[in-house]
């Protein structure tokens, strides 16, 4: 047939090509029809928001692509079809005006995954099928009877009951999120009628969503009962007049013609003019390199690895290209000699091999360095029994003077992780100056990986050594220690190698993209100071951690007997079938949203259902104490180190493509700060010994001080100028009251305004959040606008120069490349575009907006950390910065220190940049976490 474009295609996409009588499949081969927008749409609201490392929504993407793969790897077809809807009007129109009317448009972060979704499909040989005039459904029913008529076994991957009628021996539908066929049995134990009853039994219920008519008070057990009884349709409506139940016999005459138009609605076309290529629809025969490279633009390098792996055997490593003189280093002598060289050289690699992935609990097996491209050398210290090791002190004493030597510029990847192994060795490393990992970060924030194997292949060519081979995985996998130094010494040589090799590639794009001076004087240098954190660590009270334990259990006791008593019965809380079954089935509440698996019973659908009956309210309330148990009562007494009881939490600077720090092993920034339950967890981070205290220094409002800068809106930088409280502010000026007539309500609206408007909040999510009407949100917003001009020209501003440039940038020049941002509407000036308010965003818009604000407020704390580390250092104080939580700083102090700390930190916080407005920094100190809030 001739191409067609599919929905949002700049391209035409090749749909089918002629039927080839040579390639015609065999008689019981299996053939799988992809129902895809049913696919689509199902994916797309079952998986959470994901974007693409240039900000893009991709969630659907992603899950069609595991799903289609799920399909070649899994189920194995011998044909495998997509079908698709095509833009425009069907010959169902035609029959009815009113079909589908009352459809809701496709959702606005869906739109843009379309077009996606086919290049996946084109770039995995997978036929793309559809027809104008047409739907997709009856592009299923065609290749369903030439199925049929050949003896092929064929199933549609639908979720779409319309396709019920399609079922015969050798058709079946498949459920892939339940993984199960759907046959006549299957059929007749749902709806109680024969594949050849279907569009008789949706004749006469209808559908809602399809604005098929159907007839009135004919639900689906009449439906069943009347076929049971008369057949068809037509013999039904025949004697219409005989049906028991005056009104139903009355409404079947009354609209026999709605049953029949009805009818020829949902009746599928099983002659939809398409020709099929069999030999293109054999799956497996792609270009895994075109699939590698949409994954990697896409984000998702496992669905890569197995989609190239699924084309023809494992993916093909590149060559190991380059030319390596590696050595292992067998005596103290020997490395002595190489001292003299490296203190020449002005730079070094450094590397360690280790015995765990915790530096605060590993041990050293090796150190590596380089100082040479394609030469490096490996110091075993830890091997089995009989293999070459070096006395560690003694490797430790010759290597310090070049390793504490700040003069001579340390290069590596996570150099944060060295650092501290070594100084838990005894070691300061100094002179951190390039870290490769830091460096691809800033380049390419959006990345989901930034580890050396990737930035070997990608910047070298270069397929590295995998660490999997030396230790292998699972239960058979072996620490550093036991592996034979003549097996680590290439891999571990490599590792020094390679940041010598990447360093000048990634300084020539930093210095092209402006990122060089963020990198020097800000990230690299922030290693040191996050390093510090993590050595450092937080004192943990594992008694007062197992008291609480007890309490929780406790109180998630009672929780249980009160959910069993409002349900009427026993239930496992934990269970979502058996939950949905409470709260759908047995106390009769709406469904809200539905998975793969049935109703949902989320976080989300529990706030909404919690106003109109008690339970959903207990067993949020029930999950809360759960997880904090589980996450952090009981687990973080097994993560306090031995020997200096404390909590030793990892700071991840490579992971948030905002450029905010995040926290693992365990993560803080998750303990909840405003309940009574994660205050009660604070009380049991304490102060680090007797006589001294914590000491924690938060921002105020900081992001909201940010949107002030940049929007220069007066009204707003007149009102952190004069230190007004901006909810209040806010909420007496959208709600026309004066400042003392605000009340809570009124100002938690304003709070909700205030920071959705950063997140690009909508009329309806600002109304769902608030409890209040889609239109008195609308208002609202609008009114907020109204009175602060300034936020929709920054808004505008923002998203202008992202459409301009392809990204966004932070006050000190951080940048995230972002894709998706949409054309601009008419002008309304020479500056900024037209849009209805309130300003509607879509995901990569608010992305868009958000990184320049959020990203912006973590500069500015990373800088604050810079200074006061350096402060603490130079003017010899005992304290200790220990934690780093969203904008929140945490210091270990003894108590004499406590005024001279204080006054350190809010005057390098409140000056670490001149905004247009204040920035203001609240202080608190206590025994523990808890009593700083």
């Amino acid at each position: 047939m001739r191409q067609q474009q599919l929905p949002g295609h700049d391209e035409p996409q090749a749909l089918a090509t002629p039927d080839n009588t040579n390639s015609a499949p065999a008689e019981g081969e299996t053939v799988y029809v992809i129902d895809s927008h049913s696919l689509i749409f199902q994916v797309f609201h079952a998986i959470g928001e994901m974007t693409s490392p240039r900000g893009e929504p991709v969630s659907a993407v992603y899950g069609f692509l595991r799903d289609v793969l799920f399909l070649i790897e899994d189920r194995r077809p011998d044909y495998l079809f997509a079908a698709f809807d095509m833009p425009g009007p069907t010959f169902r129109h035609d029959l009815y005006d009113a079909y589908k009317a009352d459809r809701s448009e496709m959702p606005e972060d869906l739109v843009p995954q379309i077009p996606k979704i086919e290049q996946l499909l084109s770039a995995l040989a997978v036929p793309v099928i559809g027809k104008p005039g047409y739907e997709a459904d009856d592009v299923l029913a065609t290749i369903a009877k030439v199925c049929d008529e050949r003896g092929l076994r064929c199933l549609l991957v639908t979720g779409d009951k319309d396709c019920r009628q399609l079922i015969t021996k050798n058709v079946l539908i498949y459920n892939i999120r339940k993984n199960l066929e759907f046959g006549s049995a299957e059929l007749y134990g749902d709806w109680g009628i024969r594949p050849d009853q279907v569009v008789d039994f949706q004749s006469l219920v209808g559908d809602k969503v399809d604005n098929v008519p159907g007839v009135p008070l004919i639900g689906p057990k009449i439906a069943r009962e009347l076929l049971e009884t008369y057949g068809t349709l037509d013999d039904i409506l025949a004697n219409a007049a005989n049906v028991k139940g005056a009104k139903r016999s009355q409404n079947l005459q009354n609209h026999a013609d709605d049953a029949r138009m009805s009818r020829d609605l949902v009746r599928l076309d099983a002659n939809v003019p398409v020709d099929l290529d069999w030999q293109m629809a054999r799956p497996g025969a792609y270009d895994p390199q075109r699939v590698a490279e949409l994954c990697s633009d896409f984000g998702f390098k496992a669905l890569g690895d197995r989609a190239t792996a699924l084309a023809g055997g494992a993916k093909k490593p590149v060559a190991a290209n380059l030319d390596t003189q590696y050595e292992v280093v067998t005596s103290i002598e020997r490395l002595g000699e190489l001292v003299e060289p490296m203190q020449s050289s002005g730079l070094l690699s450094v590397d360690t091999e280790t015995t765990s992935v915790n530096p605060r609990a590993a041990q050293l097996v090796g150190i590596s360095l380089a100082w040479e491209p394609g030469t490096a050398y490996y110091v075993p210290i830890r091997a089995p029994e009989g293999d070459t090791q070096l006395d560690e002190q003694s490797v430790l004493d010759c290597l310090r003077p070049v390793l504490e030597d700040a003069s001579i510029a340390k290069v590596g990847q996570n150099l944060k992780y060295d650092i501290t192994v070594l100084r838990t060795a005894g070691l300061k490393l100094a002179g951190v100056d390039f870290d490769t990992m830091v460096a691809s970060y800033l380049l390419d924030a959006g990345e989901r990986s930034h580890n050396m194997d990737e930035l070997a292949r990608k910047y070298l060519d270069h397929q590295t050594t995998k660490i999997d081979t030396l230790i292998g995985k699972g239960k058979n996998q072996k620490r550093m220690d036991q592996v034979p130094v003549a097996q680590i010494g290439h891999y571990a040589a490599e590792d020094a190698d390679i940041p010598l090799r990447l360093r000048p590639l990634l300084e020539e794009r930093l210095v092209a993209e402006e990122l060089d001076e963020l990198n020097s004087t800000l990230e690299v240098p922030l290693i040191d100071v996050l390093a510090e954190l993590e050595f450092n660590g937080i004192r943990v009270d594992v008694a007062r951690l197992q008291e609480l334990s007890v309490e929780f259990g406790g109180r998630l006791q009672t929780l249980e007997e009160e959910i069993e008593e409002l349900a009427g019965h026993p239930f496992n809380i934990a269970s979502p079938k058996q939950l949905a079954q409470v709260l759908f089935n047995e106390l009769g509440l709406p469904v809200v949203k539905k998975t793969k698996t049935g109703p949902s019973t989320d976080a989300s659908v529990l706030e909404e259902l919690a106003p109109q009956h008690p339970l959903p309210a207990k067993i949020i309330e029930h999950r809360g104490y759960a997880k904090l148990k589980g996450t952090y009562v009981d687990a973080l007494p097994t993560m306090v180190h031995p020997e200096t009881g404390r909590v030793h939490a990892s700071f991840n600077q490579v992971v948030a493509a905002t450029g905010r720090l995040s926290s693992s092993d365990p993560n803080l920034q998750n303990i909840p700060i405003r309940t009574e339950a994660g205050r009660q967890i604070r009380s049991a981070f304490t102060a680090g010994q007797e006589g001294w205290k914590l000491l924690a220094a938060d921002y105020s409002q900081i992001e909201l001080r940010v949107l002030a800068h940049f929007s220069e809106d007066e009204t707003l930088c007149e009102a952190f100028a004069s230190g007004q409280d901006i909810h209040t502010l806010v909420a007496s000026q959208v709600n026309g009251v004066a400042l003392d007539e605000v009340t809570s309500q009124m100002r938690r609206g304003a709070k909700a305004v205030n920071f959705g408007i950063i997140y690009g909040q909508s009329p309806f999510g600002l109304a769902k959040s608030l409890g209040i009407s889609k239109d008195e949100a609308a208002r609202f917003i609008n009114e907020y606008f109204a009175r602060y001009p300034g936020v929709e020209d920054f808004m505008h501003r923002t998203l202008a120069d992202c459409r301009r440039d392809g990204f966004v940038k932070t006050l000190l020049g951080r940048r995230r490349a972002i894709t998706g941002v949409r054309p601009a509407a008419k002008s309304k000036d020479a500056l900024f575009e037209d849009r209805p308010a309130p300003l509607q965003l879509n995901l990569p818009e608010r992305t868009a907006v958000n990184t320049v604000i959020q990203g912006t407020a973590a500069d500015l704390i990373k800088l604050a950390m810079l200074a006061i580390y350096r402060r603490m250092r130079d003017e010899e104080l005992q304290a200790k910065m220990i934690l780093q939580i969203h904008d929140e700083l945490v210091f270990d102090t003894p108590d004499e220190e406590l005024g001279t700390l204080r006054e350190m930190v809010v005057a390098e916080m409140a000056g670490v940049y001149d905004l247009r407005v204040p920035l203001a920094v609240d202080v608190k100190c206590g025994v523990n976490w808890a009593n700083c809030e």
